[in-house]
């Protein structure tokens, strides 16, 4: 899970200064998966928060853009951004409060919590291994067969220059 909070402030010329909020500006926020689909596309306020999941592993682009059109008239827009990824995006003292939690209780979900964000890191690397080990053996694959094509070419070479030589002699009558 990916929680992202973000907040933003318009430059206003005359106090030289960026405003506490910015009244009318909104942010629309697209979040892309690995394969180039879209998780989320969705238009929220100036500040706000978004949330995520993805199934698949990789790198996942996050792309922030204003519903303004103040960037024509040369405004300054400042985005502050604040993204918690896996367990850090659980705020457990909400959740012990919503479920009525003992210390114990809250302490023991939070270890499952980090066991499972374990388990997926490991899924990951797992994935990333075997994407490895499979560029690796394609390469190496590619790099015999460019041996093997040197080494006939080579061969192919050295048989044509040692007919072409033993014909030359003979028609000089060397041999």
């Amino acid at each position: 899970m990916v929680v992202g909070k973000y907040k933003t402030q318009l430059f206003d010329k005359n106090i030289n200064d960026y405003l506490p909020s910015s009244p009318g500006i909104g942010m629309h926020v697209l979040i892309r998966d690995p394969e180039n689909n879209v998780i989320l596309s969705k238009t929220y306020q100036a500040e706000g928060r978004f949330t995520f999941t993805s199934h698949s592993p990789g790198e996942h682009t996050i792309c922030l853009y204003s519903n303004t059109t103040k960037w024509f008239m040369g405004g300054k827009l400042r985005v502050h951004l604040d993204i918690q990824v896996g367990e850090h995006a659980n705020d457990y003292e909400q959740i012990k409060s919503k479920d009525k939690l003992s210390e114990l209780q809250l302490r023991v979900r939070q270890l499952l919590d980090q066991v499972q964000q374990i388990t997926k890191e490991q899924n990951y690397q797992r994935f990333r291994e075997m994407r490895f080990r499979d560029t690796s053996e394609s390469t190496n694959r590619r790099v015999f067969y460019w041996a093997l094509a040197q080494l006939a070419i080579l061969a192919v070479t050295g048989f044509w220059q040692m007919r072409h030589l033993k014909s030359f002699f003979e028609a000089k009558k060397l041999v």
